[in-house]
């Protein structure tokens, strides 16, 4: 059954795409939230509707925001955030894609594990794992995976073995998909909460030095080089060393950085804030200029909301004892929108 006009606005800026500037139209929502019309039909519309005009110059109406990878460990059971739960965040926080990476207690190493969805219009889109149970030893069936459905295929937190990554792009079953994978060492990282920065060693943090970084990422450059064909993705690019080696580099890889990077470092983090605890971890205020110029730039292709929730009792736990996360769709937008648009020199 077609929706019926609702809501008639007038004034509202309107982005309609890449590279287009907002501008001021009309646009007649439905009941059920759908876009009518816009423009000078949308006020034909609510004229024969018998609709009063609401001015809002002040709302902006856009597409829906994509988030291209997050974690949902258990979607069905879980006291820290549901499939459900997920999806009403996301769609609050003007998501209306979100993809899952294959991470949890039941990793989608094969296409029955596919099964989860959302209601649409939302769409839940689900990485394939790159490894059988995501252990990085053997690898999955990536034909069948991609076949079922898999948008691709990611491995777990850090970098998996080079022969694994190695045989996974010489297979070449997924060429056309992307490999989404971490620039991430952890035996590297001396169990450090944030970036080796001059800031995190006066304040006394537990320090992850940039190796950790640069040296997994200086192999998935070298792979990509030596793999044009393959679609490789650095997966939350972190420090201003990897923005420059992936610059100097002059390969196609392509990354994408957790939003919360783009907005926070060691320097201006309360210490009593929920923020601390991420992997990769905070850098100092260089990294976060460095990540910010590169995504503006085009070299990081993706803001990720990279979604890890934790319940309310481990949020409770020292910064040290805690999980690694940090949850919520809803203020990556606003949070974002004041940080590079507002007080920065971004357009929208």
């Amino acid at each position: 059954m077609p929706s019926e006009p609702l809501l008639w606005l007038q004034q509202l800026s309107v982005l309609r795409g890449p590279d287009q500037a907002p501008r001021r139209d009309d646009a007649l929502i439905g009941d059920d939230g759908t876009l009518l019309a816009l423009g000078e039909g949308a006020g034909q519309q609510a004229h024969a509707a018998g609709l009063t005009p609401r001015v809002e110059p002040d709302w902006l109406l856009a597409p829906t925001l994509v988030d291209p990878h997050s974690v949902l460990e258990q979607p069905l059971l879980s006291r820290a955030e549901t499939l459900q739960s997920l999806a009403i965040a996301a769609a609050q926080g003007g998501y209306g894609q979100v993809a899952l990476l294959p991470w949890g207690e039941r990793p989608r190493d094969h296409p029955e594990a596919l099964q989860l969805q959302w209601e649409p219009p939302q769409q839940l889109h689900l990485w394939g794992s790159l490894s059988l149970g995501d252990a990085g030893l053997e690898l999955s069936p990536h034909g069948e995976l991609l076949a079922a459905g898999a948008i691709g295929l990611a491995a777990a937190a850090e970098l998996p073995s080079p022969n694994l990554l190695q045989r996974s792009v010489e297979l070449g079953e997924a060429t056309r998909q992307p490999l989404l994978i971490a620039p991430r060492q952890r035996s590297l990282s001396n169990a450090g909460l944030v970036r080796e920065r001059i800031e995190a060693l006066r304040a006394g943090w537990p320090i992850d030095p940039v190796t950790s970084e640069t040296l997994p990422l200086a192999t998935l450059i070298s792979l990509q080089q030596g793999h044009p064909q393959q679609q490789l993705v650095a997966m939350n690019l972190s420090t201003r060393e990897g923005i420059e080696a992936l610059a100097a580099s002059g390969s196609n890889l392509q990354a994408t950085v957790h939003w919360w990077h783009l907005l926070q470092d060691s320097s201006s983090l309360a210490p009593t804030a929920r923020g601390w605890r991420l992997e990769p971890p905070l850098g100092g205020p260089a990294d976060r200029l460095a990540l910010q110029q590169a995504l503006q730039s085009g070299l990081i292709t993706a803001v990720a909301v990279h979604n890890q929730a934790l319940d309310a009792e481990e949020q409770l736990l020292p910064i040290d004892q805690r999980g690694v996360g940090l949850a919520g769709h809803g203020p990556v937008l606003p949070l974002l929108w004041h940080a590079l648009v507002d007080t920065g020199d971004w357009s929208p």
